[in-house]
This record gives structure tokens, C-alpha cells and sequence, in this order.
């Protein structure tokens, strides 16, 4: 079930991201529903669009509950909650919504940047601070992290203090992390679209030069979708504002087609 989060208060850059979800819906009807990458069709799959949630833009707390209302319906009627952002931020009120469901979930972290302030600016609840949140739910060595680029030094150490588990600047690691967890553990995906290089995808709110490529990063998402129980999965970071071109939306439109069809294979 996709549901989008048009949520972007707390944007400590570039502000734009709460046009993301609405943007991602309006172009999927320039793209083919076929991926010749995985032989498959959306129209071979059971997907339901349950349409963007109405949140309060100055409230982070209240925007999070509505996401994870949302999250737990879904979930309680045995469905995969898909959500579309939205800042990153999002993640954290539909992650803490699966972890209740699954209590040994692990998360599988795509990204250009750590995430794991304690706070920014003196405010905990900032797409900054998401994964430290997300942290603070699962414990050490749950939260995956690869394409990491950027974060202030006091978050690499964290990181590599062993809280969480850190592959910086590219995707090479992915199949080993993945052959290392167990079968049938529960999976979340989140995925934040500024992973990719500026090149590929100028569109999101805070751009860090030395991405990946659109094809890296695809081939790692099936990876995970195919060798993973993914229980909950997010795609979030699009400004589609910031790249008058469309084409920063085209991308993001893809990648979703790829997952939606990865994790129904």
C-alpha cells in the first residue's frame, strides 16, 4: 500500500520535499508500467495508492502520528506500507509503527548522509536527527548504512563507535551485509533519494557532490528486495521544485516502479 507523507518542516537546507509525493503520482503516467530490467509489469501486481496524508506543517510531533495512524492500518490488514516523502523525517513515524509489529526488525539505510545528529539546532525530532531516533528504538547494530558522504564528525564517530553498522561513499557492501543476516529477519528500507550523485538527481533538498549512479543504486535496492524480508520500505527527499527539468521526479518515478516490482517477485 503506497501512502504519501507531504511533510518538510523541518528542511534544514532547501525546503520542497512536501511536493514529493504528489509529484511522484502526477509523472508515473509518463512511465511505462514494464521494467525490461526484471521482465515484470505493475499490472502483473496487487498495488493500492491510499493517496497523501493531510498533515500539519507546524508540527512535527502531530505530523509523525498521523504517518504512523496511517502505517498501522496498513499494517494491521497484512499489508507492506510503501510510503513516499516527504523529508526524511517521515521515516521515523512509519518506522516505529513496524517495529511494534516486528520486534527484531533491522533497517537498510540509503543515503548521503548519516542522520545521526542528537539534535539540530537544539531540536531532536529534524530530518537530521532520523536515524538517531530510529536508533533509539532498535539499539546498536541494527541500522545498515551505505552511500554515506556526509555528517558532522561527531556522527561518523558515533557510527563507527559501533552503534550502527557504517559502509560509507559507495554500494559495494550490500551483498555481504546482506548474506550476514539471518533468513526471515524483518527488513525496513528507507531510501533517500540525495544518495544518488547531483548529476543524476539535482532535485532534493540538501545535494552532496560523489553519489552513486542511478543503476548502482538499482541494482543494490533488488538486492535488497530479493534477498531480504522487507516488511516496510520508503522512498523520500524529492524536491521537485528544485529541478525545473523533471528530471529528478523521472528518476525517483523508476526507482519506485523497480521496488514496487522487486518486492512483489
Amino acid at each position: 500500500v503506497i501512502f504519501g507523507a507531504p511533510f518538510d518542516s523541518t528542511a534544514s537546507y532547501r525546503p520542497g520535499a512536501r511536493f514529493g509525493s504528489a509529484a511522484i503520482r502526477h509523472e508515473s503516467y509518463g512511465l511505462e508500467t514494464y521494467s525490461p530490467y526484471l521482465d515484470r509489469d505493475l499490472e502483473d501486481i496487487s498495488v493500492f495508492d491510499s493517496g497523501d496524508i493531510e498533515l500539519p506543517m507546524g508540527s512535527s510531533e502531530m505530523a509523525l502520528d498521523a504517518i504512523s495512524e496511517r502505517t498501522a492500518e496498513i499494517l494491521m490488514d497484512g499489508k507492506l506500507p510503501f510510503m513516499l516523502g516527504g523529508e526524511h523525517l517521515v521515516t521515523l513515524g512509519t518506522f516505529r509503527e513496524v517495529y511494534k509489529k516486528y520486534p527484531k526488525v533491522q533497517i537498510f539505510h540509503f543515503d548521503a548522509h548519516t542522520d545521526l545528529r542528537d539534535n539540530y539546532l537544539g531540536v531532536s525530532l529534524s530530518h537530521a536527527c532520523v536515524m538517531r531516533r530510529c536508533h533509539d528504538i532498535v539499539g546498536d547494530g541494527q541500522i545498515h548504512q551505505f552511500g554515506i558522504r556526509s555528517g558532522e564528525r561527531a556522527e561518523w564517530t558515533f557510527a563507527r563507535e559501533g552503534h550502527t553498522d557504517l559502509h560509507p561513499f559507495t554500494l559495494d557492501d550490500v551483498n555481504s551485509v546482506i548474506k550476514s543476516i539471518a533468513p526471515g529477519t524483518p527488513v525496513y528500507l528507507t531510501v533517500d533519494l540525495d544518495i544518488l550523485d547531483p548529476s543524476v538527481f539535482p532535485g532534493t533538498g540538501t545535494p552532496e557532490a560523489g553519489g552513486v549512479t542511478f543503476e548502482e543504486l538499482r541494482k543494490a535496492l533488488i538486492c535488497v528486495c530479493r534477498g531480504l524480508n522487507v516488511v516496510g520500505c520508503d522512498v523520500t527527499e524529492l524536491a521537485p521544485t528544485l529541478d525545473a527539468s523533471g528530471v529528478s521526479t523521472a528518476v525517483a518515478c523508476k526507482i519506485i516502479r523497480e521496488l514496487l516490482l522487486a518486492l512483489n517477485s
